[in-house]
């Protein structure tokens, strides 16, 4: 069965740092393009990372440039985004993606709080 499971959320003082993770089972994720999107309060799912099937390329949201990083760990099969220098903007549920697309299968997501 394929399934997303994310996890590392929580509260953060701006200027912190948080990794999230997402353990993928039946699928590989270092063959499979995957992404981070997230969503506020009142607001829409966006995307914020993405990375190829081949793990060579990456790409981020211009707000988030800089200071997140997504990657994966083959032996674990499992997605991280590494993020630094929090803002509060950046307060959001975070969703790991099988795909590219917002409509692609997620996990059940993370909340993710930045307040000093």
């Amino acid at each position: 069965q394929v399934q997303l499971v994310e996890s590392g959320g929580g509260l953060a003082q701006p200027g912190g740092s948080l990794r999230l993770s997402c353990a993928a089972s039946g699928f590989t994720v270092s063959t499979t393009a995957m992404s981070w999107a997230r969503q506020a309060p009142g607001k829409g799912l966006e995307w914020v990372s993405r990375i190829t099937s081949n793990g060579l390329y990456t790409y981020y949201q211009d707000s988030v440039k800089g200071r997140f990083s997504i990657s994966t760990d083959r032996a674990k099969n499992t997605v991280y985004l590494q993020m630094d220098s929090l803002k509060p903007d950046d307060t959001a549920r975070y969703y790991c993606l099988k795909g590219w697309d917002l409509s692609s299968l997620r996990g059940q997501g993370t909340q993710v709080t930045v307040s000093s």
